[in-house]
This record gives structure tokens, C-alpha cells and sequence, in this order.
């Protein structure tokens, strides 16, 4: 974040427009509909300073532009000169006006003109009468506050009504009745409510991968239960205020025990919190979600599972590699390298037959005991492997190879973040795609 955004009172201050031609015109009706009195010059003087919030300069001589700016910052008042950058102590964003609502867009003047196409997509999924929902929830505020003092009560009473039939008739201006409504939903309101645990997938990492779901929970949970797998563009997708409890795993360093987290979303979800307990990948693909969800169900917390991109869609798809094809694989097996008891504990002559796809999640600490089980079982040491290291995430890198010098070459590459062994004909059919972006990683 290049810039602070923050919303200023102008309600009844004076705002200094320099310039005489259409633009200074346009940057002032903005600061008209805020409130301020617009105090309108042609040339700059020091004087037009004196009791003034703010200031913007545009369509005036550039030496008056320039001595405009410098007589702001040496006084402390914010100044905006159109087009110049280097005189501005904020930039003037595009808006979304749905009073009191207000959206403010600013890429930090690099592209003003991406801003204002971000506002126009933002302008058609808005209700026009947005505002006069944000009003209604204005009167009742402190009515709210009383009837539910308990801030996840209040909470979720509010992302409830704001989204249901009160708001429906609020934004289609039937205000009356709208108040009435709201009036009848907290009077039934439950100070007390159950919790509920979501087990959600936070994907490989990169944040436009993650559902619409899962999303929308982050934005409505009072707890964020997270592992060491889920990537902070991941955890900025959650509400600021919502409290953040790291469980973060790694191989043989536990951060807190499995039975310790299953008591921990138990004993939130009992407080009446609605905890998303983040996973990276999918909670049932090697997620201990299976687990999770069985702890819950014995106490009787109400839970849900919202499903995540596994790494082997993530990388095999990062690196063009088909996981199934017509030709080569009609079978794909999702296997971990995780040892049991010292061992790497597979069924070896399952997977090395012939026709399919093999995705190994943490592979790689036993990638030579993995190759070593496959082609005693058969498979052909030759057969195309790859290593996709961050697949789905920042800076992912990949390694091409066969299984023979995928194994060789593997631990010596890696660099130590999340990486997904595929082994199997179809590596060799995305071995171009593979190829270049190993290229473009190095």
C-alpha cells in the first residue's frame, strides 16, 4: 500500500480550488457535494491560505501550481495538483458515491484511468440504494449496541439483516416498513447465538484462487484458524478486526499439537464464535480436515467443509502438465511422502502400474526412497518426473526431469518451500511448458 486512504470532514470548512478552466471546475464539485465552501482563485497568493482544510490546483500557471504546493506542505495543509505528482501530498481517487457510503480507488498515479475503470465495474454491481441501507443501520446503532453487547452477536446480527429482507426493502426505499422490520429482528435476536466452525481450503496460495465461499467466510468470521501453508494475500482476505490464531505445522515441528487444535476450534466454536479454520490446499487432501471434522461432530459443533485447490491441480496446472490424457493416463493417485514409523509406507505395485498419474505430497525429504520403491516394483527409472515447487503461489519454480535424475538432482534444487512430485507419461506431454517456465524461474 502505497498511500493511506482515509476519509476527510469537510462539512462546513473551506477548500481552495486554484484555476479558472473546466478542471479546476470538476475537482471542485466533489469537494461542494462534501460540504466545504469553495474558495476559487486564478493565481495563487499566500494569502488564500488562511483558514483552509485543503487545496487543489489545476488549469493555473505553473509557477503558481508550484508555489501552491510548497506553501501547502510548509503549512501542513493537503494539496493536490492535477497531473503532478511530485506536488501532491494525496491523490485525488476515483469515487463511488452511495452516501454514506463512499469507495474511494486510487492506484497510487500510476494509471488513474484503470481507477476510474475500476469504479465503473464497482458502479454496476452496487445497488443505487445502498445508502439508504447504510442509513438505516445509522438509526439503529445505538439500539443495536444495547440490545446485543456481546461484540460476535451483534456482529452477526448485522451481516444477517443487512443481508435479508430488511435490506431489500431499504434499498428499494420502502423506509417504513424497512424500520419495522429491523425493529422485529432484533427484538428476536439471540444475544447468545451457537458457534460454527468452517474447515476451509485456502488453496496454493495466491488469493484469486480461493472460492467465492471461502471468501465470503473470511469476510464474515470472528476467528481465523491458520496453518503455516496459507499465505498472508490469503489472510488479508479476512476481516481487519477478526482474530488470527497461527497452528502452523512443518515437517517433525509441530506448532501445537493435533489433539490441542481439535480442543481449540471445540472451545471457540462453544464461545459462540464463527471460527474458519484456514488450511492450505484442501482440508481433505492431506489436511488432517478428515480429523478435524470428526473431533467436532463428537462434540456436537456445528461444521462445514468449503473445498480448496489441491497442489496437484495448482502445480500440474502451473506447469501445463495434463494429471490425466486420453494416451497416457486415465488414472491419477494423490499419494504423501510422509514416512510412518521411519518407512515410507505405500503400496509401491499400486503405484507403479502403467496408465497413470502419480501426484506425491511432500515428497520431497523421501524422494530417494520413493524412486527406489517404484522401480523395485517395476517402473522404469526413465519415466518423465517433475518437481513443482510454489505451484499456485508467488515465484513458483519447476524441475524437469525423469524419475531417476528428478530424484538425483531434487534435494539439492529445492529451496525449501511446498513442493508436489509428479511422476508419470503425461509429465512428459507438458514437458515444453515445463521447460520454459523452469526457464523463466531460474
Amino acid at each position: 500500500m502505497r498511500q493511506f486512504p482515509v476519509f476527510l470532514d469537510l462539512a462546513g470548512r473551506v477548500a481552495l480550488v486554484l484555476g479558472s478552466g473546466g478542471v479546476a471546475a470538476r475537482k471542485a464539485e466533489p469537494l461542494r457535494r462534501a460540504g466545504a465552501t469553495i474558495r476559487a482563485a486564478a493565481r495563487f497568493a499566500p494569502a488564500l491560505l488562511d483558514g483552509v482544510a485543503i487545496a487543489i490546483g489545476a488549469d493555473a500557471p505553473e509557477a503558481d501550481l508550484a508555489a501552491l504546493s510548497a506553501a501547502c506542505m510548509a503549512r501542513g495543509i493537503p494539496v493536490n495538483v492535477v497531473d503532478r505528482p511530485a506536488l501532491c501530498s494525496f491523490l485525488m481517487p476515483a469515487i463511488v458515491d452511495r452516501d454514506p457510503v463512499t469507495i474511494a480507488i486510487g492506484t497510487g498515479g500510476a494509471a488513474p484511468a484503470l481507477a476510474r475503470m475500476v469504479r465503473q465495474r464497482i458502479e454496476a454491481v452496487l445497488p443505487p440504494g445502498l445508502g439508504r441501507l447504510a442509513a438505516l443501520a445509522g438509526r439503529f446503532k445505538a439500539a443495536v449496541r444495547r440490545a446485543l453487547p456481546d461484540l460476535p452477536a451483534r456482529r452477526r446480527f448485522l451481516d444477517d439483516v443487512l443481508a435479508g429482507p430488511v435490506a431489500e426493502l431499504a434499498m428499494a426505499g420502502s423506509t417504513a416498513a424497512a424500520e419495522a422490520a429491523f425493529a422485529r429482528a432484533l427484538h428476536a435476536a439471540d444475544a447468545a447465538p451457537p458457534g460454527i466452525v468452517h474447515l476451509v481450503g485456502a488453496g496454493p496460495g495466491a488469493a484469486d484462487l480461493l472460492t467465492l465461499r471461502a471468501q465470503r467466510l473470511l469476510g464474515e468470521a470472528d476467528v481465523i484458524v491458520h496453518d503455516r501453508l496459507v499465505s498472508p494475500a490469503v489472510l488479508d482476505m479476512a476481516r481487519r478486526d477478526a482474530e488470527r490464531i497461527f497452528v502452523g505445522k512443518a515437517r517433525a515441528n509441530h506448532c501445537m499439537p493435533q489433539a490441542e487444535i481439535n480442543a481449540l476450534l471445540v472451545r471457540l466454536a462453544r464461545e459462540g464464535r464463527r471460527v474458519v479454520r484456514l488450511k492450505g490446499g484442501d482440508p481433505f487432501v492431506f489436511g488432517r480436515g478428515g480429523e478435524e471434522a470428526s473431533a467436532l461432530a463428537e462434540a456436537g459443533i456445528a461444521h462445514a467443509v468449503v473445498p480448496g485447490v489441491t497442489a496437484a491441480l495448482a502445480c500440474a496446472a502451473e506447469a501445463g502438465i495434463p494429471l490425466t490424457h486420453r494416451d497416457a493416463a486415465r488414472m491419477v493417485t494423490f499419494a504423501t511422502g510422509h514416512t510412518r514409523e521411519g518407512r515410507l509406507d505405500l503400496d509401491f505395485a499400486a503405484l507403479a502400474r502403467p496408465g497413470q498419474t502419480l501426484a506425491v505430497y511432500m515428497g520431497l525429504a523421501t524422494l530417494g526412497a520413493l524412486q527406489a520403491g517404484l522401480v523395485g516394483a517395476g517402473l522404469d527409472p526413465a519415466t518423465p518426473a517433475a518437481i513443482v515447487e510454489n505451484g499456485g503461489a508467488d515465484r513458483p519454480r519447476l524441475l524437469h526431469g525423469t524419475l531417476a535424475s528428478v530424484a538425483a538432482a531434487g534435494p539439492g534444487w529445492s529451496s525449501g518451500r511446498p513442493a508436489l512430485v509428479l511422476v508419470g507419461e503425461v509429465v512428459g506431454l507438458g514437458a515444453g511448458t515445463v521447460r520454459a517456465m523452469a526457464g523463466m524461474a531460474a
